[in-house]
């Protein structure tokens, strides 16, 4: 032991005895709730090897405690899943059987925005009481996941939480290690049997009541504090959301340890400020912890932020030290995965778990480390710092991402997060005496949270707010040595002000420009940019200037791929229809960077969107061109031909969703950029369709192409003609990664290989730049694997 170590207050030296129990506990869960028994089996064996090695370096009886715990866990999430698997629910869900079953919901229904062709929709989950199928009626207990799409999904969300209903659907198995036995979809509105019974009426009371607390404050606070109070979504804003994860905000708006942590701080200062001590003290953080979990339904997820909440306290010296809070953490994973075996699958239990883990381990010393600054503030920094450091590879092999701006925006936000969600409590726990007084309450909270939204915003507008990090177990492996040696440079950098005001502004500068892998764009002539699920494809027109066709579903990717490519000008903006995933980048480019024409589909179809491009396009003064078949338009080096473009026909199509005519309206174009080294044509059809693509091909065209976007970013919906007639030698699919449609789709892959076609993708290549010379056409990817 070390010098500094005999120093360490005895309460604050960690106690890893519990580790491998901790251990073997989540092991033992995955183990047990593993759909498939190889990779069961690779888990048992690794955590066997683990125990060996434990057994030689800390002796028998932890290697036995480990082993003992694994057995127990994986039994016990063994048991639950073969009960699952073997109830009668599975079997018919196996059949795909159309059944009537009696289910109550278990918690608030959640609604799913419409996504491409898919319409709005609402899941819950339920617990089954009584299945009828196939001539059988079984009483039986087993969770199972209800959903509704179109009107269905406004029948299902209408009922409140603990509501016992009639449903009738067809059954589908849940996905491999899902918690459901089986998956019902509704084919008719369900019917009441049951109301919720007196606690679950009185929690929805108090929900509703905190919803209506804020009828007088702006829309964007009224959609953020539920979420934040009680992790209710239902009104939150989609771009307040999608900020929230550009700046790494996105655990304030569910129900997460750190949001209790942060309030039980504030709630805890303020008794002691007002004078409480001792018991006094500890009633309050339970008298918090229990108004917690009451309005937020006693829920697997909210047991778990209930359980972490305390132990980072714990950790942080509020019950007894960090030493103790290690200790408190082993017996929480133990205890929360033998009550539901399925949180050892769950990323939000491993985000949480690491999470204290690291604030345990990290938070009070780094704290202390900023002896040179306020206690607050060396909380600030310290906690948040510590947690994004533990969860980070976690975190960046879910969205390959690392998010620069993250540390900072959780510093500054977390003082807001204690005072608005106690009042957010307190507006929903007195909205059943008094509405206007809990109205009073709800303004006062909407108003404290405001700070939270400015800063999110905020950080999500700066140009370099996330770096693409890839995502393979290389770079991951590469991403967990960097974190393991930031952890021994943090307490020297913490605790000299220079480096720490040196390191602020290097993160500022870091957040301005996101870094570009070397040799990236090079020589480029068109570039299919990385902008997730949706298009955006640039075409060099002059020396910082580019044609853009379609600009995606989110500006900042879009944005960071002009930046990149060196463009500020756009002499001509194509738009090939009015889906979200093409148009939605408009309002941030126009105001990003001038645009001298725009090309549109006169199909005008959903109007919505259509409605919008119009405006956005009035208001910075853009000329607006019309496409029309066998149009010739020239900007720069930039030759453009429209070979097709939809009938109007689908202008009777009003709503918001997307549907097959409107796809199949887009504009069809070969464009033709000419370089120093050559000139380069590419085939552009947005997402037109099979009729669509027919269309083009009866008109004899012979484009001699290089390059073929896939049509509907690689939908199985493709016309081979269309396809194999383009004479295109690469086949290009602009689509998300793990994208929920399934693009690109095995058929279009097939299709593009009858065609001779190499397949180039953004989901796993990023941004692709092109460019031809006497050696033929050239590609350089943005990276080489998943992101």
């Amino acid at each position: 032991m070390s010098a500094s170590d005999d120093q360490t207050p005895v309460a604050d030296r960690l106690d890893l005895r519990l580790v491998p129990v901790a251990g073997g506990a989540w092991a033992g869960s995955w183990w047990g709730t593993s759909p498939t028994l190889d990779t069961g089996l690779a888990l048992l064996t690794l955590a066997l090897a683990v125990a060996a090695l434990l057994h030689r370096v800390r002796g028998a009886a932890a290697s036995l405690a480990m082993v003992g715990v694994l057995l127990a866990t994986g039994c016990l999430g063994l048991a639950r899943h073969t009960m699952l698997d073997q109830s009668r629910a599975a079997q018919l869900a196996d059949e795909r059987a159309s059944v009537c079953l009696v289910a109550r919901l278990g918690t608030d229904v959640r609604r799913h925005p419409a996504r491409g062709v898919l319409p709005p929709s609402a899941s819950v989950p339920a617990d089954l009481l009584v299945i009828e199928g196939r001539g059988r009626s079984v009483q039986q207990r087993v969770p199972v996941q209800v959903r509704g799409t179109g009107p269905l999904a406004d029948s299902l969300a209408s009922v409140p939480a603990g509501t016992t209903l009639r449903m009738s659907g067809r059954l589908a198995p849940a996905d491999p290690g899902q918690r459901w036995a089986a998956i019902l979809t509704l084919r008719s509105p369900p019917q009441r049997v049951r109301g919720p019974g007196r606690m679950a009426r009185a929690i929805n009371h108090l929900r509703a009541g905190l919803r209506a607390s804020m009828r007088h404050s702006p829309p964007s606070q009224a959609g953020l504090l539920p979420s934040l109070v009680v992790g209710d979504t239902s009104a939150l804003d989609p771009e307040v959301e999608e900020s929230f994860k550009a700046t790494g905000l996105t655990h304030l708006t569910a129900v997460s340890g750190t949001n209790l942590s942060l309030t039980l701080v504030f709630l805890l200062g303020a008794a002691r400020w007002a004078g409480a001590r001792g018991w006094w003290v500890r009633a309050t953080g339970l008298f918090g912890v229990a108004a917690f979990v009451i309005v937020c339904r006693a829920e697997p997820s909210v047991l778990r932020a209930g359980a972490m909440g305390l132990v980072a306290l714990a950790g942080l010296g509020l019950a007894g030290g960090r030493g103790r809070g290690l200790r408190h953490l082993c017996v929480a994973v133990w205890f929360l995965v033998m009550i539901d075996p399925w949180l050892g699958r769950s990323l939000g239990f491993a985000l949480s778990t690491l999470a204290t883990a690291g604030i345990l381990w990290w938070g009070q010393r780094w704290t202390r480390a900023m002896s040179w600054a306020p206690a607050w503030v060396g909380e600030a920094v310290a906690i948040p710092l510590a947690a994004q450091l533990a969860t980070q590879v976690v975190v960046t092999s879910i969205s390959g991402s690392i998010s620069v701006v993250g540390l900072a925006a959780n510093a500054v936000a977390a003082p807001f997060v204690g005072p608005a969600t106690v009042l957010g409590l307190v507006a929903a726990l007195i909205s059943p005496l008094s509405g206007c007084v809990a109205a009073g309450v709800g303004w006062l909270a909407g108003w404290a949270v405001q700070p939270v939204l400015w800063i999110a915003t905020a950080g999500a507008s700066l140009p370099a707010a996330t770096w693409r990090w890839p995502g393979s177990a290389t770079m991951l492996g590469l991403l967990a040595g960097l974190c393991l040696v930031a952890s021994f440079l943090v307490p020297a950098l913490l605790g000299n002000r220079v480096l720490c005001g040196a390191a602020a502004a290097l993160l500022m500068v870091a957040s301005l420009r996101a870094p570009q892998p070397l040799g990236w764009p090079g020589e480029w002539t068109a570039s299919f940019c990385d902008v997730g699920q949706g298009d955006a494809t640039v075409l060099r027109a002059a020396p910082g200037q580019a044609v853009v066709v379609d600009v995606g579903p989110d500006p900042v990717p879009t944005l960071g791929c002009l930046r990149a490519l060196g463009v500020n000008r756009v002499p001509l903006l194509v738009l090939t229809h009015y889906h979200d995933d093409h148009i939605e980048g408009l309002a941030r480019l126009l105001d990003a960077m001038p645009v001298r024409s725009a090309l549109l589909n006169p199909s005008l179809s959903p109007q919505m969107g259509a409605a919008r491009v119009q405006r956005l396009l009035a208001i910075h003064g853009v000329p607006v061109i019309w496409a029309a078949s066998g149009q010739l338009l020239r900007a720069g080096a930039v030759t453009w031909q429209t070979v097709g473009v939809g009938a109007q026909a689908v202008l009777a199509s009003s709503g918001e969703g997307e549907n097959s005519a409107e796809n199949d309206s887009s504009i069809v174009a070969v464009a033709d950029i000419a370089s120093s080294q050559g000139r380069l044509r590419l085939v552009l059809g947005g997402d037109v369709e099979p009729a669509g693509q027919q269309r083009v091909v009866a008109q004899g065209w012979q484009p001699r192409a290089h390059v073929l976007k896939m049509p509907h970013h690689g939908s199985s919906r493709q016309d081979q003609r269309f396809w194999c007639e383009s004479g295109a030698r690469v086949a290009v699919a602009s689509a998300g990664f793990r994208n929920g449609y399934g693009h690109p789709a095995r058929k279009a892959l097939s299709l593009a290989n009858e065609c001779g076609m190499a397949v180039l993708r953004t989901d796993l290549q990023g941004s692709l730049s092109m460019w031809v010379d006497e050696a033929g056409l050239q590609v350089r990817a943005q990276r080489d694997g998943p992101p």
